[in-house]
């Protein structure tokens, strides 16, 4: 049997990283090509650390107007992107080929036709985000592997546009914003924006790992140095401070 292609090595998650990632962060609103840009040129050479890319055959569950595309196209994936909203797809000009118009919780693809399923910052947009995650899991080869990652309620960012007052409510954030601008937010709590935690993400790997039908590969927070990994696995202190967790599963 030849040898299975390897993951690439190249990843370090330092802190010069994390601090160059927050401060594009700082231009999501004003210049979003520069945040997520960079963003998917990180989320590239990541993923790539957990499976080779080269030849896979990749869906991005939420994939919006295509950042994330060229970067994984460079490294000689087959992209496709799904995304319920029209006008998402076609935030950059014309829906590229290869995407996809549905539900995350419903992902019109047959089962086992992936080889890498990917989803970064859909889930707490998604009014049941373990059927979503279900849904990824489904629709990935044996082998293959499942990345999640989304922003956790309980952290700086849980409120979205609305943050810092989230922690006050979400209907009572939603509600400030739109006395304060005279018009709703783009994610209004309870619509298209959830409270999603770290410990439900945790329930979800471990249901799937006891089920049989996955490895837990990874859970770790997406933006942090290295050495600062071990804060996801600390209940509540986790929750605040990860930001952003990445759950990576492998198919069985």
């Amino acid at each position: 049997m030849p040898a299975q292609p390897r993951p690439d090595t190249r990843f370090r998650a330092t802190l010069a990283r994390s601090v160059g990632l927050l401060r594009d962060f700082r231009h999501e609103q004003d210049d979003p090509g520069r945040f997520y840009g960079s963003l998917a040129r990180d989320s590239a050479v990541q993923l790539a650390s957990f499976a080779p890319l080269d030849g896979a055959l990749l869906l991005d569950v939420g994939g919006g107007p295509g950042y994330f595309r060229d970067a994984f196209t460079a490294r000689g994936a087959t992209y496709l992107a799904l995304d319920a909203d029209v006008g998402e797809l076609t935030g950059l000009g014309r829906a590229a080929s290869g995407t996809v118009i549905g539900s995350g919780m419903a992902l019109p693809f047959r089962d086992a036709c992936l080889d890498v399923c990917y989803s970064s910052n859909v889930l707490e947009h998604v009014p049941d985000p373990w059927l979503m995650a279900d849904e990824m899991v489904r629709v990935t080869r044996p082998g293959g592997l499942v990345f999640l990652s989304y922003t956790l309620w309980w952290g700086p960012w849980g409120g979205h546009e609305t943050s810092p007052w989230h922690y006050l409510g979400g209907g009572r954030a939603r509600r400030r914003y739109a006395r304060e601008h005279g018009h709703e937010p783009k994610n209004r709590f309870g619509e298209s924006l959830f409270a999603v935690t770290a410990a439900a993400g945790r329930r979800w790997a471990a249901s799937r790992a006891r089920r049989g039908d996955v490895e837990v590969v990874a859970v770790l927070p997406r933006y942090h140095p290295r050495w600062a990994w071990w804060v996801a696995r600390v209940p509540v202190l986790g929750e605040l401070v990860t930001w952003n967790l990445v759950l990576v599963v492998r198919r069985r």
